[in-house]
């Protein structure tokens, strides 16, 4: 049983929704500066590239910047400022990585959906991949919201669990 309220979860969700974003926009601002400095106009990709640009560029930092605060700061800006930590069964960065890898994943399928669906005029492939990343994020959203314990599925897999401070 773990007594977090809904509340400190949806400002949690909230307030890490709007530092990928802030991430996001600045990323975008760096993208079309190179482009427009380097190239004049915004370069025709293949959808190999638009996919790995999308992966390297943004799903793997936002990873990466995850895991490090969960492992190094005992959580996101998000979990601190509405009074939460994470706590490990076994203290391991593999376990920060392994929970935020199964986190973002649902955002990764989105991106390759979406990315393929352009290419391919939305086949039934991009519209499967797309709805199986909103359906494994209702999924954890849900889970994370209203399990008695508050665990997702990431969570569960690295041996975490999200406590009040």
């Amino acid at each position: 049983m773990n007594n977090i309220p809904v509340k400190n979860r949806l400002i949690e969700i909230i307030v890490d929704y709007l530092i990928i974003t802030a991430y996001l926009v600045m990323l975008l601002i760096v993208n079309l500066g190179i482009i427009f400095l380097f190239f004049k106009r915004i370069p025709e990709y293949t959808e190999l590239q638009a996919q790995l640009i999308a992966t390297l560029t943004s799903v793997i930092p936002i990873i990466l910047i995850f895991s490090y605060l969960d492992y190094f700061k005992k959580g996101s800006i998000g979990k601190r400022v509405s009074g939460l930590k994470l706590t490990y069964a076994n203290y391991r960065f593999s376990s920060s990585l392994s929970r935020n890898i199964i986190k973002f994943l649902p955002w990764q399928l989105g991106h390759v959906g979406v990315i393929h669906g352009i290419y391919s005029d939305f086949d039934m492939t991009a519209i499967i991949i797309a709805n199986s990343g909103t359906f494994l994020g209702l999924v954890l959203l849900f889970m994370g919201l209203f399990r008695k314990d508050k665990r997702h599925l990431g969570d569960l897999i690295a041996g975490t669990k999200v406590e009040l401070q």
